[in-house]
């Protein structure tokens, strides 16, 4: 512990006094900086999980589209089918990119000075907590993420699948990409199903425009993935519900914090993750997204890297 301007000043990693609503929140300078640039994470780990994703589904999307529904007699079939499991992919996929390239809720890096402290008019003898790993001051409910080097606002985990960490900014569209993995992967297992039986009836040569062989292998693999998939992001929907409305983060719960802030209802929990009364708006992942915005931050700024 050391004096500075009145107050005490610790170097400690967790249960902050500070709330994550405080003025400092919007006041700094860094973190306004901070706002105008496009997020991305420098983890290798993380960059190919997240490539390896997009990939899975263009697999899917390719074995159901080409495989499945194109050689189908039945059109209504093959249009309805098609275009319903286009459209989850799409939601799928811009869910994720909203998930990785948006600013999970990062506390500046640094901010932790004499001048800044002086800024924040704090009571003489009042507790701030820092964090020694990226010298910022640690809001309540941030912990500290070794991969994104940051201290993240109510941070629940990091992901490699997105390669970006899930806090308080980015929560929602984690939940949506987590929830239509899981909706593509059921529609792909139920086609797949269809397809097995009417190729079992009917002709194996007849039912694809691949050999009986290559289309036997392509529906396996897609079985597979499809029921990992689905079981994966299933239980992580599921988990990340539970979290919402009980107003705690999954670090949170295993570190079996107890909790300092007044806890949301149920309803109000969700509503502050997904903004609003309920409404065709929380499914939507394109929802809030401005692309002459993203420009300018691009052109202005440049990439928000993590190094």
């Amino acid at each position: 512990t050391m004096q500075s301007s009145g107050h005490r000043f610790r170097d400690v990693e967790h249960h902050p006094l500070l709330a994550e609503n405080d003025s400092y929140d919007s006041s700094s300078s860094s973190e306004a900086d901070m706002a105008e640039r496009v997020w991305f994470i420098r983890d290798g780990c993380g960059m190919v999980c997240a490539i390896m994703t997009w990939l899975l589904v263009v697999y899917a999307d390719f074995v159901v589209t080409f495989v499945m529904l194109l050689p189908s007699k039945d059109f209504w079939y093959s249009v309805i089918n098609g275009v319903l499991f286009n459209c989850l992919a799409v939601l799928a996929l811009s869910s994720h990119l909203r998930t990785m390239l948006t600013d999970p809720g990062a506390v500046p890096k640094g901010n932790a000075t004499k001048e800044y402290m002086d800024n924040l008019q704090l009571k003489p003898g009042e507790v701030i907590y820092k964090c020694p790993k990226c010298c910022s001051i640690k809001p309540e409910r941030a912990h500290h993420c070794s991969i994104c080097k940051r201290c993240i606002r109510k941070m629940d985990h990091h992901c490699p699948w997105v390669n970006n960490c899930v806090g308080e900014k980015n929560q929602r569209f984690f939940v949506l990409f987590t929830m239509y993995i899981a909706l593509i992967s059921a529609h792909a297992l139920i086609l797949c199903g269809f397809q097995f039986f009417s190729c079992v009836r009917g002709q194996w040569t007849e039912c694809s425009d691949f050999s009986p062989p290559v289309t036997v292998i392509l529906m396996i693999f897609l079985c597979l993935e499809g029921f990992l998939f689905l079981t994966f992001t299933a239980v992580m929907f599921g988990t990340q519900i539970h979290s919402i409305c009980n107003d705690e983060t999954e670090i949170e719960r295993l570190k079996s914090e107890k909790p300092t802030w007044e806890r949301r209802l149920r309803w109000e929990g969700m509503k502050s993750v997904f903004g609003g009364q309920p409404s065709l708006l929380w499914i939507n992942p394109f929802a809030g997204f401005r692309i002459r915005r993203l420009l300018l931050r691009a052109k202005k700024g440049g990439p928000e890297f993590s190094v």
